[in-house]
């Protein structure tokens, strides 16, 4: 696949155009446009039902939208399989833990990163050359990197079912970028976490997006607005299907329509307490 021009910290890495996405006759997105602009934390919020997977699911090629384009780096991927773009750079979480029970949170984490594994089988057969530069360069990567951010040096040879919740989540979250992604799709990462994991987690989403080694794009889908609003450069929300408004944080909590469709009369930070 061809390599996709850079993109400038500030300009717009991913842009939907009016997507809809239907399901039977139910609109699940209707006329969605979105930007997002490398370097952003750029959160999507809306009550239940909403639509905020359905557009992570299209995002990432799970979902192909009726009507609608959707451009990375100004490139449009509405052909590309889900695999496809991960090898562009996109990786994700997901609402409900995806990961491999059996397996050990090293292994599980070392599966993010086979889209960097290009070696051929007969130089992988016999464990030379390319083949091993690269597996050492990936345990390095691994190793050094993600489990040192997600500080789970104590669990990485562990089974993963027998991990508490809130380190399954980090464990997801490790593989999530062990793809080295330019834009991670964090669904509901704060779900089912007390309030020291909350913590914890948005320190880790704030250092992915923020240190000079990581510098990832983010499209956070939450549903905690304390969180939301602290963190986010920008705030998307959705209605049904429908937009209502994209903008800083500040501005969308004051917005009437906001308050009306996402809580009723409180206050968007109520949620939090």
């Amino acid at each position: 696949m061809a390599q996709l021009p850079d993109v400038k910290e500030g300009e717009t890495l991913l842009k939907l155009e009016d997507i809809h996405m239907y399901f039977g006759k139910v609109a699940a997105l209707n006329g969605v446009s979105l930007e997002v602009r490398k370097g952003e934390i750029h959160s999507i919020i809306g009550p239940n039902g909403a639509g905020k997977t359905v557009m992570m699911n299209c995002i990432n090629g799970l979902y192909k939208p009726q009507k609608g384009n959707i451009y990375y780096k100004g490139q449009k991927i509405n052909h590309l399989k889900p695999y496809q773009r991960a090898q562009l750079g996109i990786s994700r979480t997901f609402q409900k833990i995806e990961l491999f029970g059996g397996m050990s949170v090293l292994d599980n984490i070392r599966l993010g990163r086979h889209v960097h594994l290009k070696s051929g089988i007969i130089s992988g057969s016999i464990y030379v050359g390319k083949t091993k530069r690269e597996e050492l360069e990936s345990r390095k990567f691994i190793e050094e990197e993600i489990i040192d951010l997600l500080e789970i040096e104590s669990i990485r040879d562990k089974t993963v079912h027998m991990l508490p919740y809130g380190l399954q989540k980090r464990v997801e979250l490790g593989r999530a970028l062990a793809l080295n992604p330019e834009l991670l799709l964090l669904d509901e990462p704060l779900a089912g976490l007390n309030l020291e994991e909350v913590e914890d987690m948005a320190r880790f989403i704030l250092d992915i997006n923020e240190e000079k080694r990581w510098k990832v794009t983010c499209i956070l889908v939450e549903h905690d607005m304390g969180v939301v609003m602290d963190i986010s450069h920008r705030v998307f929300v959705l209605n049904f299907g429908n937009p209502v408004i994209d903008g800083p944080p500040e501005e969308v909590q004051k917005n009437p329509d906001v308050i009306n469709a996402y809580l009723g009369a409180e206050d968007l930070y109520a949620t939090r307490r």
